[in-house]
C-alpha cells in the first residue's frame, strides 16, 4: 500500500481533492454553504499542496515566477470575491494535469528502473578450477563466469565453452533469441535461455553496454530540448506581465469601461486564470520524455532531448561502411604473393602482427592466415596502429608493414603490379598491402557482406526524404560497387579519419542538418562534426561515447525509426504550442468582451493543459 501511494500520492491527492470538490458541491446546492466554504478550502490545501510547494520553492531558489505562482493567486482570488467552488475546481483540474506530467516523467523512470532490475546481483566466478559465488562489484576482467540455463549473464564478455541461444530483448529489442557459440560476445543483462555456457568478462561493471544504457537513459531525462529550453526562458517574462496586466484590470476599466469593482476584480481573476502558459509549458516535456522512453524500449537511445529534437530535422544521414553498412566480418577471398620464399612463415608473420588489432579487416587477414599455415610463434616488437593507414611492427630487426596502399611508398606499389590480375581482383574489394621497406611482399583481397537490413534501411531513409551518403577508407571500386548495391546517393572513398569529419562538414554546407552514423574509433571526428552522431551499439567505446544516439543493436531498420519517432515528436510539439496559443488568446478575447466566465475560465484553461499532455504521452505508444 505504501508503494502505491509513494508512486502515485501527486495523483491520489488530485483524486482526493476532486472527490471532496464534489461533496462540497452537494453542500453548496442544498444550502449548507459554510459546510461547502469549510470542504472548498480543504480542497485548496490537499490539491494545491505539490504545485504551491513546487512554486514557491522555484522563486524561493531561481527567484522566478511560475505558472504555478498564476494559478495559486487566481484560486485565492476566485476564493476571496466567494467563487470558492470555481477556484478548487481551478486547483484539482491544475493538480491533475500535474500529476499526468509526473505520470510521464515516472514511465520514463521505469525504463531505468525496468533496465537495473535485469542485472543480476552475483556471479558464479571459476578461479583456480573452483566454482564461487561472489558479489558482480568483485567480478573482475579475464575471470571465467559459469551462466546456467536461464540465468541472466551478469557481465559483457565472450563465449569459451559452450553454445547456447541468448534472449537480447530486453537489452536491444530484438524479439527472436540469438544462437551463441564460442567465441561470440555476450551482454550484460541478457538471458542463456537453453546451455550452460562458460565465458571470459571482457569489461568491468562500470563499462558495460547495459551500465551505459541506464547512465544515458538518466541523463537523457535530465537534458532539456531546444524547444523546451526557449519556453521556460519565455515563461518567466511572460508570468510578469500577466500579472502587471491583471493589476491593471483591476482599475482602469473602472474609469474606461464603467464596469464596476466587482466586476473589474472578477475579470482579473478570470484573465489570471485563462493567461497562464500551463497547456504552453507542458507542450513538450512530456512529449519529449514520452519520446525518449518509446525509443529506449526499441533499443535507440537518445543522450537527451536536443538530439532527439534535431534528429528529426536531418536532410542527409553519412554513413561508415565497415561494420555499420556492411557486417563487419569481412573474409579474404585471395591473395596475391610477391617475392616469399616460406608462405608458411610469411602467414605466420602477419597473423602475429595482425592478431594487435581488433580492426575487422585484421581479425579477418588473421584468421585467414591462421587456417592456411601452422602455428609458428613468430616474435614480433615495436606493433603500432596507424589511424586510417594500418600496421607497423618490427620483425627479426626488418620493419614491416600491413595496410592500404597509401602506406607504402608508391614506387615500390607500382615495381610489385606487374599485371593486369590485380585490377580485376581489386574491383569492389578491399585491398590490403604487406610489405617491409624495401618491397611489397603480398596483396590480401578482402570482401565485406553488406548486412541483409541496409536495403530496407536505405529505402526507408528515401521515402522520408533523407540523402544518403557513404564515407569508407576503402578504395574506390569497393566504394561505388557497395554504393550501386544499395542505392544511395553519393559516396567518398578513401576517406582517413580526418578526412570523413571534413566531408562531414561539406554536407552540412550542401544539406544544413546532417546525422553521421559510424562504429569506430576512426568514426569519432564525424560523429563529432555532425549534427546528430549515432554510433552503433556493438562499436568501439570512443564512438559510443562521442555519439548523441546509440542503437544498442548494429539494426540500420532503427535509424529511419529513430528519424520518424523525432518528427513525429517534433510535430506533436508544434500541435501543443499552436493549440495553446490559440486557447490563450480566444480565452483572453472572451474574457475581454465579458463572455468568458470563472468556471468556463477553468475548464478551458486546464482542459487545454490536460488535452496537451495526452497528446503527448501518445509517444508511448509503438
Amino acid at each position: 500500500m505504501y508503494e502505491i501511494w509513494k508512486a502515485h500520492r501527486q495523483l491520489i491527492l488530485a483524486l482526493i481533492s476532486g472527490g471532496i470538490v464534489a461533496v462540497a458541491w452537494g453542500f453548496d446546492a442544498y444550502g449548507s454553504k459554510e459546510i461547502a466554504v469549510v470542504l472548498f478550502i480543504g480542497a485548496y490545501f490537499i490539491g494545491g499542496y505539490y504545485k504551491a510547494k513546487e512554486g514557491l520553492e522555484e522563486f524561493k531558489e531561481e527567484k522566478k515566477l511560475s505558472v504555478e505562482v498564476l494559478m495559486i493567486l487566481a484560486a485565492l482570488g476566485a476564493g476571496m470575491i466567494g467563487y470558492w467552488m470555481e477556484g478548487a475546481i481551478l486547483i484539482f483540474i491544475f493538480a491533475l494535469s500535474g500529476a499526468l506530467e509526473t505520470y510521464t516523467m515516472n514511465k520514463s523512470e521505469q525504463e531505468i528502473s525496468k533496465l537495473m532490475e535485469l542485472q543480476p546481483e552475483e556471479a558464479t566466478v571459476i578461479r583456480e578450477g573452483r566454482e564461487s559465488v561472489i558479489p558482480l562489484s568483485e567480478v573482475m576482467i579475464g575471470d571465467h563466469v559459469r551462466v546456467r540455463a536461464g540465468e541472466r549473464i551478469p557481465a559483457d564478455g565472450v563465449i569459451i565453452h559452450g553454445e547456447t541461444t541468448v534472449d537480447e530483448s530486453a537489452i536491444t529489442g530484438e524479439s527472436i533469441p540469438i544462437e551463441k557459440s564460442i567465441n561470440q560476445n555476450v551482454l550484460s543483462g541478457t538471458v542463456n535461455s537453453t546451455s550452460t555456457i562458460t565465458m571470459k568478462v571482457t569489461k568491468n561493471n562500470e563499462e558495460t553496454l547495459f551500465n551505459k544504457i541506464i547512465e544515458m537513459v538518466q541523463s537523457a531525462k535530465e537534458e532539456k530540448s531546444p524547444s523546451q529550453q526557449t519556453i521556460e526562458r519565455f515563461e518567466g517574462p511572460y508570468v510578469k506581465t500577466v500579472l502587471v496586466v491583471v493589476a491593471m484590470l483591476m482599475i482602469i476599466p473602472q474609469y474606461l469601461l464603467g464596469w464596476s469593482f466587482e466586476e473589474s476584480f472578477y475579470r482579473a481573476m478570470v484573465l489570471l486564470v485563462v493567461a497562464s502558459p500551463c497547456a504552453l509549458v507542458a507542450s513538450v516535456m512530456p512529449a519529449t520524455l514520452a519520446a525518449i522512453s518509446n525509443g529506449a524500449r526499441q533499443g535507440i537511445l537518445f543522450k537527451g532531448g536536443v538530439h532527439l529534437e534535431q534528429l528529426g530535422t536531418v536532410q542527409a544521414v553519412g554513413f561508415d561502411k565497415t561494420g555499420t553498412i556492411t557486417s563487419g566480418t569481412p573474409i579474404v577471398t585471395s591473395v596475391v604473393f610477391g617475392q616469399v620464399e616460406d608462405i608458411a612463415t610469411f602467414l605466420a608473420t602477419v597473423a602475429a602482427i595482425e592478431k594487435h588489432s581488433q580492426h575487422p579487416l585484421a581479425n579477418a587477414i588473421t584468421s585467414y592466415c591462421e587456417e592456411q599455415a601452422s602455428v609458428k610463434r613468430i616474435d614480433v616488437e615495436k606493433v603500432h596502429t596507424h589511424s586510417g593507414w594500418g600496421m607497423s611492427a618490427k620483425v627479426k630487426e626488418q620493419d614491416w608493414k600491413v595496410g592500404k596502399r597509401g602506406f607504402f611508398p608508391e614506387e615500390i606499389v607500382q615495381a610489385f603490379e606487374y599485371d593486369k590480375e590485380l585490377d580485376m581482383l581489386a574491383k569492389g574489394k578491399t585491398v590490403v598491402y604487406v610489405g617491409n621497406e624495401a618491397e611489397v611482399l603480398a596483396v590480401f583481397f578482402l570482401e565485406d557482406t553488406i548486412r541483409k537490413v541496409a536495403h530496407e534501411a536505405m529505402a526507408e531513409l528515401k521515402r522520408l526524404g533523407v540523402q544518403i551518403w557513404m564515407l569508407t577508407g576503402d578504395n574506390e571500386y569497393t566504394a561505388q560497387s557497395i554504393s550501386k548495391t544499395i542505392n544511395i546517393d553519393g559516396y567518398v572513398a578513401n576517406c582517413l579519419p580526418e578526412g570523413k569529419a571534413r566531408e562531414v562538414k561539406k554536407l552540412r554546407e550542401e544539406f544544413g542538418q546532417v546525422a553521421m552514423v559510424g562504429d569506430g574509433i576512426n568514426d569519432a571526428p564525424a560523429l563529432a562534426t555532425s549534427t546528430v552522431g549515432i554510433a552503433m551499439g556493438a562499436g568501439t567505446d570512443a564512438a559510443i561515447e562521442t555519439a548523441d544516439v546509440v542503437l544498442i543493436k548494429n539494426n540500420l531498420a532503427k535509424i529511419p525509426k529513430a528519424i520518424s519517432l523525432s518528427k513525429k515528436m517534433n510535430r506533436i510539439i508544434k500541435q501543443n504550442i499552436i493549440f495553446s496559443i490559440i486557447v490563450i488568446i480566444f480565452l483572453i478575447v472572451g474574457n475581454f468582451m465579458q463572455q468568458v466566465s470563472l468556471p468556463l475560465g477553468v475548464i478551458g484553461h486546464e482542459g487545454s493543459t490536460i488535452l496537451v499532455i495526452l497528446n503527448g504521452l501518445r509517444l508511448l505508444r509503438g
